[in-house]
């Protein structure tokens, strides 16, 4: 049963663990919700090779191209939103408190939060005219808050420290998570202006994000809005894009597709290891029948027919699966929720790989059971009673 359970353990934990990656990819990348879309340059993307084609470069998307897009575009039935990363790596401080540098810091206007799937868990969002007006005010991301302030304290209207300058927190946002390490609650938004004026560097590249308020529209505006920006970069009827749309889920649609053969080498694995065990299996099983000579001869002789014999010891093959493998899906569901609550995606049953797990602890059962069940129905019951 021991040998069973550590194949099936194997098997399902490695695969719940995958399963689990993919709900944190599917989180990360779809809390944006179906209805939204981004715009962006080669720069500033999250990009995944994919059969060593070469990644496309393009210009990164400026300022002034960012803020005529969205004013051009008002007039859809969407809510547009322009951000930039300021830092990757920023260290917020508080009264000699601070926190990893590991923070990521944006510039961003008052559309954002919608755009990009955030809630408030205390506070307000940017008011227009914070944006404008390059206001030193900030909303920060809940583990930013749990590092300066501690979990029961509000950060609300304390003064903080980012990048040398002075910012009053208005808003606290919800936990996200970070299971993929895209912003998620290590976060902090400062007005777009701001970031612009103490984050400027060269090569930095805007991104813009574009909610649909109504669903059947988003292909539509999409297109709109491919023919807008193409006007705003100047691209000729003949040259192709030289900037990249992207649906929310296109790119977790993308990074789960890369997966699939992370899925295959690990089921490849488990199957290995499942294979060893009923190897390990149908050994015991052989043992058993020469131990148990006496007790069949003894079954045949009172009219048992070598079927029963061998539905006995089938039977008894199946039973040892199905309970080493009912140990083994309760431990690999252990493990793959251990690496869910690592990733902050949350406790989850695996129903596919349950029911998986014991087809396969039946498959084994069969197969591990039938050579020493055939064995023991062929045995004579005279020859076997005389054995010692």
């Amino acid at each position: 049963m021991l040998i069973i359970a550590i194949g099936i353990t194997a098997l399902v934990g490695i695969l719940s663990a995958i399963d689990a990656i993919k709900s944190g990819i599917n989180s990360n990348f779809t809390d944006m919700g179906a209805n939204t879309f981004t715009i962006r340059g080669s720069e500033n993307a999250v990009r995944v090779g994919r059969k060593g084609k070469k990644q496309k470069q393009y210009p990164i998307i400026h300022y002034q191209e960012a803020v005529r897009f969205k004013e051009e575009f008002s007039a859809f039935p969407c809510k547009t939103s322009i951000s930039a990363l300021a830092t990757f790596s920023g260290r917020i401080k508080y009264n000699g408190l601070k926190t990893n540098p590991n923070i990521q810091v944006f510039g961003a206007d008052e559309n954002y939060l919608q755009t990009a799937g955030y809630e408030l868990s205390e506070g307000r969002n940017f008011s227009a005219t914070e944006i404008k007006g390059v206001t030193p005010v900030t909303i920060i991301g809940k583990d930013v808050a749990n590092a300066l302030f501690g979990e029961k304290k509000s950060g609300l209207d304390h003064t903080i420290t980012i990048g040398g300058a002075k910012y009053k927190v208005i808003g606290i946002l919800a936990p996200k998570g970070n299971s993929s390490g895209f912003g998620g609650d290590k976060i902090a938004l400062i007005p777009l202006l701001n970031a612009r004026q103490y984050f400027a560097r060269p090569d930095m590249g805007f991104t813009i994000n574009v909610l649909a308020l109504n669903g059947p529209s988003l292909d539509l505006l999409l297109y709109e809005s491919k023919g807008v920006f193409r006007k705003i970069r100047k691209c000729a009827l003949s040259e192709p894009d030289d900037f990249e749309i992207v649906k929310s889920d296109n790119l977790a649609s993308l990074l789960i597709g890369n997966l699939q053969k992370v899925t295959m080498g690990a089921t490849i694995i488990g199957f290995i290891t499942l294979l060893g065990a009923a190897i390990g299996l149908m050994n015991i099983m052989l043992v058993s029948v020469t131990e148990r000579t006496r007790e069949i001869g003894i079954r045949k002789a009172l009219g048992a027919t070598q079927s029963t014999i061998k539905n006995q010891f089938l039977i008894e093959s199946i039973v040892i699966c199905v309970i080493g493998g009912i140990l083994g899906i309760f431990l690999g569901i252990i493990i793959g929720n251990l690496i869910s609550f690592g990733l902050g995606v949350g406790f989850f049953i695996p129903w596919f790989w349950i029911i998986s797990g014991l087809i396969l602890c039946v498959a084994v059962g069969l197969i591990s059971g039938y050579l020493p069940a055939k064995r023991a129905s062929k045995l004579d019951p005279i020859e076997s009673l005389r054995f010692e």
